[in-house]
């Protein structure tokens, strides 16, 4: 069976890599790309290196046709995909890639965004996408919102630990390292190229980063109190990439160990050898996270290293791994692709 899939929003970075990969995908077939700035174009004017694919036209969201639509990935912005989903069809199939249903309480969504959530009733009925850990629920959702690419990559490294009971949880430290890619596709000034290479700079320090609610959220729930964990993102000047370096008090080896046991039969996640800390360049362009563990110089302290590409796992292939579970096709279908290198 082919799934008929439209991307709202595919003019940008995360639209752009969503149809790259479904490109590949044995079961889904794009029939629908929105882009209101570039309606009417085609998609290989507005990304050459996909001139190869036979795609259709951009269009307004108004002009699509949703009764020919078995599943819709919404790569819209923050606040436009609320109001966007909330005028879909009620039975068609949703992925977001945006923060509007992330979080499950409407006061943290507005105290982390600044505003009132506009569609209180999807975003109770929303299921958060780090695909690892609610598989069961995407499986029977219609709503799935995708996770924010620093928070899952500092879930990646944190949740078993936290769930395992093996790591103190009142001095966890996350110290994040995100390429440029993961700021979106608009222009800002701050992100020129004579502005940001040749550099690299912290921003959202001392608790203001919005990814921080995924974090409290999350970790909360696994621990069964509250804990606030101490993160710093970092811009880099390279195109793709999330490496966050946690330090948490713990045995070294139970945590590789827990880590390990955790991950076993994952297929995008990889533990490494005790001692070996991954580096971006290993998943670049894939739905692939290394995790690393070594120990540090003082005693009962560790350091955990994960990688992400932002763009894949981070967003657009967590996106296509819940869409697959969702459809009932394998959860790699069109996600097994090797990273690229060099």
């Amino acid at each position: 069976m082919t799934h008929r899939i439209a991307i709202l929003g595919a003019s940008g970075y995360t639209g752009a890599e969503l149809v790259r990969l479904i490109a590949s995908h044995p079961a889904m077939r794009i029939t629908a790309l929105s882009a209101e700035r570039k309606a009417g174009m085609e998609m290989a004017a507005v990304f050459p290196f996909l001139r190869h694919l036979d795609l259709p036209k951009l269009v307004r969201i108004e002009e699509i046709d949703f009764s020919q639509v078995d599943l819709c990935f919404c790569a819209l912005p923050h606040a436009t995909s609320q109001e966007v989903i909330s005028t879909l069809p009620r039975d068609l199939k949703v992925v977001d890639l945006s923060a509007d249903f992330r979080l499950r309480d409407p006061a943290e969504y507005q105290k982390w965004y600044g505003r009132a959530h506009s569609a209180l009733d999807l975003q109770g009925e929303a299921v958060y996408g780090l695909t690892e850990f609610y598989r069961d629920e995407i499986r029977a959702a219609r709503l799935v919102a995708g996770t924010g690419c620093n928070a899952a990559t500092g879930q990646y490294a944190l949740r078993p630990l936290i769930g395992a009971g093996v790591i103190g949880l009142d001095d966890i430290v996350i110290d994040l390292k995100a390429g440029v890619s993961g700021a979106g596709r608009a222009l800002k000034e701050n992100l020129l190229h004579a502005e940001l290479s040749g550099g690299t700079h912290a921003y959202s320090a001392g608790g203001l980063h919005r990814h921080l609610g995924e974090f409290d959220q999350e970790f909360s729930k696994i621990a069964g109190r509250p804990v606030l964990v101490q993160f710093t993102p970092h811009l880099l000047p390279m195109n793709r990439g999330i490496l966050a370096t946690t330090y948490v008090s713990g045995d070294p080896g139970a945590v590789h160990a827990a880590l390990a046991a955790a991950y076993a039969d994952e297929p995008f996640l990889q533990v490494l050898p005790f001692g070996t800390l991954p580096s971006t360049r290993d998943v670049a362009g894939s739905n692939y996270c290394h995790i690393g563990v070594t120990g540090d110089r003082i005693p009962g302290r560790s350091i955990v290293v994960a990688v992400l590409d932002n763009l894949t796992k981070g967003s657009s292939g967590q996106a296509i791994q819940n869409a697959n579970l969702m459809l009932g096709e394998a959860e790699t279908a069109g996600l097994a692709l090797a990273p690229l290198f060099p």
